[in-house]
């Protein structure tokens, strides 16, 4: 394994590449202005990056429908789509130690996690997209004789794609591997404070054989790009992930404009559930501190609130704070971190007034709950576990996106469901039992996308990943039904003689 120091060494000579890129090439902003992307853990500018504005998201927009009208993607054999789809998933692979240097330096994040998981995730997604595009068949429908009904799927045209900041090269493979695979020109928004992984995957796509215009990247703020992007008449449908809030804001950019279709995956606060008939908490322990931590609690299905009957949470706390010991917080570059940085001051300072607020309330602090290595510059905050929390405080109810998890007791079952779905969102859910039956029936009585059993997750590429409630609307990230929102459904009805 590549040394701490070594990785160091090697970020000292990493080229970065902070421009635009539109039409097939890095480009400036029309305005030539640029904006400092930062190493959430010194606090220090890694790159500048091209500040795009409307202009250039109109730019991207122009390149994008005429490579779509042109056919020269949309109109490819799906053959062919797969070839250079497959094409891209390889040199993901092959540029595996460089993208995930980046997401390390820009992100924050430990990195052996993105070279263990998160940058060959994002190839094997966009692997797993490329199989499926030469095997989707449409259909005829049962109309009878005198006719022939064609049910066909369509390309939409112009799709947005806004990504976030916590998993950037992988949340871009779950917009553009079943976008691209269908035929569609696809124009991606990096989150501001992540596009360098963003912007060199775009390279690859580009030498892997996707053609210019098909794919652009343009990179700036969300209330100049974003908005732009959310805003343009000629584009078809924007996908999005991050927050709730923003994402109201796409389905109002699209009334007032050109009632182009919205997907988004937003918030969660979502339940650990663990039933009194669980034996072995050594497991649970494990899978819990998982569900909490992974990733600085940054990530939208964190199990950020733990149910736990009176009688196992004595047990069940010890063998959490046990577990979570082991998980060292530290400079991302060091492959023994499991803990980065968080991503930038804002986010900090949020995440610590969600803990101060916490203790104001009455929640009862059982570790962590303060800054930590200020001495560096970035933006570290303790693993922090809550008991003695209700439903009606805060840190229950809001998402903290960060590494916070809180004890909450209940009576019984019905009660525990009851917490479980007392809350606006509806991402994702944690169940743990010895019992099928329970397992089965309180999986379907829970209010989220994904409900895991026995295991902390989000099922695999197989599986649509999406919220009910307000973490999402229109559509699902992953699998084959992906694909479908990328679609017009369209019947051609043909009368014979």
């Amino acid at each position: 394994m590549t040394t701490h120091q070594e990785w160091k060494h090697r970020a000292e000579n990493l080229p970065l590449d902070g421009r635009a890129f539109i039409a097939g090439q890095r480009c400036a902003a029309a305005s030539n202005e640029t904006f400092g992307t930062l190493n959430p853990s010194t606090g220090k500018v890694l790159a500048d990056v091209t500040k795009c504005d409307a202009k250039d998201i109109d730019r991207a927009v122009v390149a994008a429908r005429e490579a779509f009208e042109s056919g020269v993607w949309s109109k490819a054999a799906p053959s062919q789509r797969k070839a250079v789809l497959q094409r891209l998933a390889q040199l993901i692979d092959e540029n595996a130690e460089e993208l995930a240097l980046l997401e390390a330096l820009e992100a924050g994040k430990p990195i052996s996690e993105c070279l263990a998981l998160d940058i060959p995730e994002s190839a094997a997604c966009i692997r797993w997209h490329a199989e499926v595009t030469d095997k989707r068949y449409d259909a005829l429908s049962p109309s009878g004789s005198g006719v022939v009904s064609m049910i066909t799927r369509e390309p939409i045209g112009v799709v947005g794609a806004v990504l976030p900041w916590n998993f950037p090269a992988l949340m871009l493979a779950w917009k553009i591997g079943p976008a691209l695979s269908v035929g569609n020109s696809v124009i991606v928004k990096p989150a501001e404070q992540t596009s360098l992984s963003t912007l060199r995957i775009a390279d690859l796509a580009l030498e892997a054989g996707v053609p210019a215009g098909v794919f652009s990247v343009v990179t700036g703020f969300g209330e100049s790009a974003g908005q732009a992007l959310g805003c343009h008449a000629d584009v078809d449908l924007v996908a999005f992930t991050g927050s709730t809030e923003t994402g109201k804001r796409f389905l109002r950019y699209s009334a007032d404009t050109n009632l182009k279709r919205v997907v988004l995956e937003c918030g969660g606060k979502n339940p650990q559930v663990i039933l009194p008939d669980v034996v072995n908490l050594d497991a649970v322990a494990e899978q819990a501190v998982a569900a909490a931590f992974w990733n600085m609690g940054e990530n939208c299905s964190a199990g950020s609130r733990i149910l736990v009957h009176a009688s196992k949470k004595p047990e069940l706390l010890e063998k959490v704070q046990g577990v979570l010991e082991a998980w060292r917080t530290g400079d991302p570059l060091d492959p023994e971190v499991r803990l980065g940085s968080l991503i930038e001051e804002k986010h900090f300072r949020r995440v610590l007034a969600h803990i101060e607020k916490a203790k104001a309330e009455g929640a009862r602090t059982v570790c962590g709950g303060r800054a930590t290595l200020t001495e560096t510059g970035g933006w570290f905050v303790e693993p922090t576990i809550f008991d003695n929390v209700t439903p009606e405080m805060s840190i229950a109810r809001e998402e903290v996106f960060g590494p916070v998890v809180c004890f909450i007791e209940y009576d019984d079952i019905d009660d525990a469901v009851r917490i479980a779905n007392d809350t606006c969102y509806g991402l994702a859910a944690s169940l743990w039992t010895d019992n099928v039956n329970h397992a089965h029936r309180i999986a379907a009585r829970i209010r989220a996308g994904t409900v895991t059993v026995n295991c902390f997750g989000e099922g695999d590429l197989t599986t649509p990943f999406g919220g009910f409630k307000q973490s999402g609307f229109g559509g699902r990230d992953k699998s084959v039904y992906a694909h479908d929102q990328y679609c017009e459904l369209k019947t051609t009805w043909l009368k014979l003689d």
